[in-house]
């Protein structure tokens, strides 16, 4: 990344703890251009979203958008809502399945909350034959992240979790793992962490990525493949065919909804199993701004909307 655009990144993601910022995008975003990178605010947004997107050929992963939750009660129907989802797509057929933080279900309130509220949503994917995974959230909650996810794994094959390519940690904490055949979500992170724990650097993030990468896919388990940089993908393809993996059911590509969908589409026309991740909730406007952070031509998307209406 360079010194430009770390500074960009840091600049909106301080934006993002602005009040009169996220009150200003709060009453306008949606209408600007949040609907690019959000289903919208009810269920009913997201089940016509994955709906279209099944059709076209994609499996679908949902994130109820929330984080940081500090009230038990909140945290509690947040696991009710996700329970509910995936008894919804049971009974809708849909190919889809469940993705949230655990800082949502309670873990800022209790982690034995976020663990009872994680565990009782697993149980319901489990019966349902779905999966869900814990996302990963800032490099404090790692550890707490990892915990949960060994302890739910010694009583359920369909529980994932995320590891992100950016922190120094991520190597040794997938070969922590192995012995679980873990099912691993491999990102590049979205937050901003100090360099003392993280790399600066792009191209250090993507040498990362191809490490964890390589040793998922070396390994047994189930690997999502979460990017939208083509030269990782075509790595990732050459990874696979030395390996002679099938183009199903060791390794999937995940993508993020309204992001990089030509590339998407090619994978699928090739064969390869590609989910898209579409979140939905009224508390987008934290998500919407990671989504700016990431690359600039995410935010010049928004600020063209909102000046073509202006």
């Amino acid at each position: 990344m360079s010194g430009v655009d770390r500074a960009l990144r840091g600049a909106i993601l301080a934006a993002a703890g602005n009040a009169a910022v996220r009150t200003l995008v709060g009453r306008y975003g949606m209408q600007l251009g949040a609907r690019r990178f959000v289903a919208g605010e009810i269920a009913a947004d997201f089940l016509h979203a994955a709906r279209g997107a099944n059709e076209r050929g994609f499996a679908v992963a949902v994130g109820i958008l929330g984080e940081g939750v500090r009230d038990r009660e909140e945290a509690i129907a947040a696991a009710a809502e996700y329970r509910s989802l995936l008894h919804e797509f049971t009974e809708q057929n849909l190919d889809a399945n469940v993705a949230f933080k655990l800082t949502h279900v309670g873990l800022n309130v209790d982690p034995s909350l976020a663990f009872d509220n994680a565990a009782r949503i697993a149980e319901t994917a489990h019966v349902n034959g779905n999966t869900m995974r814990l996302d990963m959230e800032e490099s404090p909650y790692v550890d707490a992240t990892l915990e949960i996810y060994r302890r739910l794994r010694e009583r359920f094959d369909c529980i994932g979790f995320v590891l992100q390519s950016y922190l120094f940690r991520s190597l040794g904490d997938l070969e922590a793992v192995l012995p679980l055949r873990p099912n691993v979500r491999l990102v590049k992170g979205a937050y901003l962490e100090p360099s003392t724990i993280a790399y600066e650097r792009k191209r250090d993030v993507d040498e990362n990525y191809l490490r964890l990468a390589d040793l998922a896919l070396s390994s047994d388990g189930y690997t999502a493949i979460a990017t939208h940089d083509p030269n990782i993908v075509e790595q990732i393809l050459q990874f696979a065919a030395a390996k002679n993996l099938p183009k199903r059911g060791r390794f999937e590509f995940q993508m993020l909804y309204g992001i990089g969908t030509p590339l998407a589409e090619k994978l699928l026309r090739r064969g390869y199993r590609v989910r898209l991740a579409i979140p939905f909730g009224t508390n987008w406007f934290p998500y919407l701004m990671r989504r700016l952070a990431e690359r600039p031509a995410n935010l010049a998307f928004f600020l063209k909307g909102a000046f073509s209406r202006g």
